[in-house]
């Protein structure tokens, strides 16, 4: 009988802390995307080495900026100087997260590795798959996005 008690009380504090955590909004994403444990921007790649050496380079906790409560690293002072008279210019559309996954009304991470440049702007993408699936529409895919950002992260 004592167990029987004791679940009855159980079920129904269960199901109010269902209920109490369903009616928390969900909360707003970062403007930059960081991993969990880190406030480093594109996993700390040089986000000016995309334009000048048209490949991903890992930057330097040497030469650092701050940008939209996110650090990002970069390779050489030239590069952190660059970034620092341009940050939009250098920084990747929608805050580092997966252009694709924007496009679709949602966030993932951005990879440094699968990246674009189109237009003078840099894009990321979640992994190779995604980005083969990116490149085939980007530029459908660019305006979906446009019109989806910043709202994806609110």
């Amino acid at each position: 009988m004592i167990a029987s008690a004791k679940q009855n009380k159980t079920i129904p504090s269960i199901f109010a802390t269902l209920l109490l955590l369903l009616s928390i909004p969900a909360v707003a994403k970062e403007p930059v995307y960081t991993s969990f444990f880190s406030d480093v921007a594109i996993s700390g790649y040089d986000a000016v080495a995309y334009f000048t050496e048209n490949k991903p380079q890992k930057g330097s906790s040497n030469f650092v900026s701050e940008y939209k409560g996110a650090q990002w690293h970069f390779k050489t002072a030239a590069n952190l100087a660059a970034f620092k008279a341009s940050p939009e210019k250098y920084a990747p559309q929608y805050g580092g997260y997966c252009a694709w996954a924007v496009a679709n009304n949602d966030t993932a991470s951005g990879d440094p590795q699968q990246w674009t440049i189109h237009d003078g702007k840099l894009y990321l993408n979640y992994d190779a798959k995604v980005q083969s699936m990116w490149l085939k529409d980007k530029v459908n895919l660019i305006e979906k996005a446009d019109s989806n950002w910043p709202g994806v992260i609110r």
